[in-house]
C-alpha cells in the first residue's frame, strides 16, 4: 500500500519530494477507538486516511466532546500537525472511529517540503480553507438549528455514511458527536420513536422514517 496512492497531490510532486516523502512516511495501523492526536501538545504528523474513518473533536472545560469533522479514504488531516500551525488557539482531537490504516509523514518533513513548493503551500491552504468552512457550519448548526433538527441531520448523514438504516452507537456517544448531554438525546430520541420516526433499542437507532427525519431537517 503505496502512499503515493493516497496522497491527493502526487503526481504535482517533483521526485525529489515523492522520494522525502516515501522515505519519511511511516504505515500504522489503528484499532477503532485509538487516540490518535491529543491536543496541542501533540504533534504526530500529518495523517493520510487509507482506509477506515477519522473523528476530529474539541473539549469544553467540563470534558464535553463536539464533533468538527470526520476523514475518510485519501482525506489528510492536518490539524495533527498542530506544531505547524502556530496561530491555532484551540486543541483538536483526533480518534479512529473504525480500525483505520493511514500513513503519518512527520512535520519537520511536511513542512520542509510546503516550504518550498508553491503546489503543496497552495494544497495545505486549501485543507485549512476546507476545514475552516466545516467548523464553520458547525457553528451555524449550533446557533441557529433546533436540536430536533440537528439530530435529525445527524442520524440521516450516519445512515449515509455506513448505508444501514440501524445506527450502532450509545446515546452517549451520539451526545459527545453533538456537543449535548446524554440526557437531551435520550428525551428527543423518545420523542422520535413515539413520532414512529426511529425505532431505540439497547445501543443502537434504527431509522423506520427516513422521510419523517428529512421533513425536520
Amino acid at each position: 500500500m503505496r502512499l503515493a496512492n493516497f496522497f491527493p497531490i502526487w503526481d504535482q510532486l517533483t521526485d525529489s519530494e515523492k522520494n522525502r516523502l516515501e522515505d519519511a512516511a511511516i504505515f500504522r495501523a489503528a484499532d477503532r477507538g485509538t487516540q490518535l492526536h491529543g491536543g496541542d501538545a501533540d504533534c504526530i504528523g500529518l495523517l493520510v486516511v487509507c482506509s477506515g474513518q477519522l473523528r476530529a473533536y474539541i473539549l469544553n472545560d467540563e470534558g464535553r466532546e463536539i464533533t468538527l469533522y470526520r476523514l475518510f479514504d485519501h482525506d489528510i488531516c492536518l490539524f495533527s500537525a498542530s506544531c505547524m500551525l502556530r496561530d491555532i488557539q484551540f486543541d483538536i482531537f483526533i480518534e479512529a472511529e473504525t480500525d483505520c490504516e493511514l500513513w503519518i509523514i512527520p512535520t519537520p518533513v511536511y513542512k520542509e517540503i510546503m516550504d518550498g513548493s508553491a503546489v503543496v503551500a497552495n494544497y495545505t491552504n486549501r485543507i485549512i480553507s476546507s476545514r475552516f468552512s466545516e467548523v464553520m457550519w458547525l457553528m451555524e448548526q449550533v446557533l441557529w438549528k433546533s436540536f430536533d433538527k440537528r439530530l435529525a441531520s445527524f442520524l440521516l448523514d450516519e445512515m449515509n455514511i455506513t448505508g444501514d438504516s440501524t445506527i450502532s452507537m450509545t446515546h452517549e456517544k451520539i451526545a459527545s458527536h453533538l456537543g449535548t448531554a446524554r440526557e437531551v438525546v435520550t428525551r428527543m430520541l423518545k420523542y422520535f420513536q413515539s413520532e414512529g420516526l426511529v425505532k431505540l433499542s439497547r445501543g443502537t437507532v434504527e431509522i423506520i422514517d427516513k422521510e419523517g427525519l428529512e421533513a425536520l431537517e
